[in-house]
């Protein structure tokens, strides 16, 4: 069984793939598990502080103003300057908007460091990142939400935000108390077992978060085809900026930064939000998942080409 889950971990590319398809071609079983996507992203928290030694993955002293600077930028400015521009066209209550403003409040994606690996660059900073700005995601969001106008109730955003507080420091802290206790998971056989089911846990969310997907695909709209290439557009437009603000002033990390612009965990808000609009954002939540897993194949070339120029690989912790 180990063997297997390493196996798995090894083809995880594929399995992203073949979870994407299963979820556009499938629509029964993508709808069987689109009820549980909020507690597979629990779960997806929970592997990845199992997988992760956050010690080695925090920001040291020097690095830390930096990356918390990022984080506030991509997780807060961004987020904010959105609403305000989509209320200034009356397009902050449509689901469009609505969608790109969480895609922007979103950490970077759980499989954000893989991404990078995959596109050929250094995955230190993402992970960094990832970890940095998962732990402030409650922090972060909270004027997010307060100006979203699905929300309304100052009391409502609380909820909403010490539902996902709770889910981080749960699923998250779980798995850093698994992790400090059993040494078997901190071996090499432990890891790839871990870095399985990651990808098997990946591969059932990618076929949830499709469940909107299959049946619109079978009768594309206006709708749907905008939709779809807003998502592209936000997608490797961030990525595309990202890269081309800080290729100079930091070329280690533009590579991973790039990835984590444009690859968020917007899935996470799925639980937070009102039922009514959550279900309505399906489709949106589920053509994002395109561009994401199309990441390393668009983005590659661009990434190496850079990297070849002016990227070195880190020579260890900050």
């Amino acid at each position: 069984m180990i063997a297997g889950l390493a196996a798995l971990a090894r083809h995880g590319r594929l399995m992203l793939v073949l979870g994407l398809a299963l979820g556009g071609l499938v629509p029964p079983l993508a709808g069987a598990l689109a009820p549980w996507i909020f507690e597979m992203i629990a779960l997806l928290l929970f592997l990845a502080a199992l997988r992760v030694d956050l010690r080695a993955a925090f920001p040291g002293r020097r690095s830390l103003p930096r990356y918390l600077a990022i984080t506030l930028l991509m997780q807060l400015a961004l987020p904010v300057t959105a609403i305000l521009l989509l209320w200034a066209l009356g397009a902050s209550a449509t689901v469009l908007g609505i969608g790109i403003v969480l895609v922007l409040a979103a950490p970077p994606l759980t499989g954000s460091p893989g991404l990078t690996i995959l596109a050929g660059g250094d995955p230190t900073p993402a992970l960094r990142q990832l970890v940095l700005g998962t732990a402030l995601l409650p922090l972060t969001v909270l004027p997010v939400f307060w100006l979203l106008p699905v929300f309304g109730a100052p009391g409502v955003v609380a909820e909403a935000a010490l539902r996902l507080l709770g889910v981080i420091v749960l699923a998250g802290g779980a798995g850093v108390i698994l992790r400090a206790r059993l040494s078997w998971i901190r071996r090499t056989e432990g890891q790839g077992a871990v870095d399985g089911l990651m990808t098997l846990a990946m591969a059932a969310v990618v076929v949830g978060l499709m469940s909107a997907v299959g049946p619109a695909m079978l009768a594309p709209t206006p709708v749907f085809w905008i939709t779809l290439a807003a998502v592209f557009a936000l997608n490797f437009g961030a990525q595309a900026v990202a890269l081309l603000l800080t290729r100079r002033r930091v070329p280690r990390d533009a590579p991973a930064l790039a990835i984590i612009a444009g690859n968020r965990n917007l899935a996470l808000f799925l639980g937070a939000l009102p039922p009514e609009t959550a279900a309505a954002m399906l489709l949106f939540v589920g053509l994002y998942q395109v561009p994401m897993y199309l990441t390393p194949l668009v983005m590659a070339p661009v990434i190496r080409r850079f990297a070849r120029m002016s990227w070195r690989p880190s020579a260890g912790p900050d």
